[in-house]
């Protein structure tokens, strides 16, 4: 497994990760509508933000196991340091519990702390065995979110 920065070429899996939780989605049946490409080409050109993709191998083409976007936060806590943000953490459902979530995670963070960020935090819908996941890495509950649709 590898776990790199996603290229436009695998937008397709990455968005069948993120259509449901709950089955492997082919990449294939997948639209890539101008709205979804202008957002990966805008998160590709902020230096503060990156989607990361697990894939089988580096080659091209390779299967995308899993994906999150990390966002790199400027603020004056920590000392001035930045804080990693890490939301839409996507495992494909055939292969939960093979330990890709955990290589995900702890190579996200180790990203994070080479660019020298003070913490990472996380935001996580309201599922138990995902939070029972994030608490085994380490994570700590310390916030309760709130939404505004806008």
């Amino acid at each position: 497994m590898i776990l790199r920065p996603a290229t436009r070429a695998d937008l397709p899996a990455v968005l069948a990760l993120l259509a449901d939780e709950e089955r492997v989605v082919d990449p294939a049946s997948v639209t890539v509508t101008p709205a979804y490409a202008r957002a990966f080409a805008d998160i590709e050109a902020d230096a503060r933000n990156e989607l990361l993709v697990l894939a089988e191998t580096a080659e091209p083409g390779a299967a995308v196991l899993g994906c999150l976007q990390a966002t790199y936060i400027p603020g004056l806590g920590k000392g001035g340091a930045e804080r990693a943000m890490i939301e839409a953490v996507r495992i494909r459902a055939d292969r939960r519990g093979d330990g890709l979530g955990r290589a995900l995670m702890t190579g996200a963070a180790a990203r994070a702390r080479a660019r020298g960020c003070a913490l990472v935090q996380l935001t996580s819908d309201s599922r138990t065995d995902a939070h029972r996941f994030y608490a085994s890495l380490g994570f700590a509950r310390s916030h309760d979110g709130f939404k505004l649709a806008l």
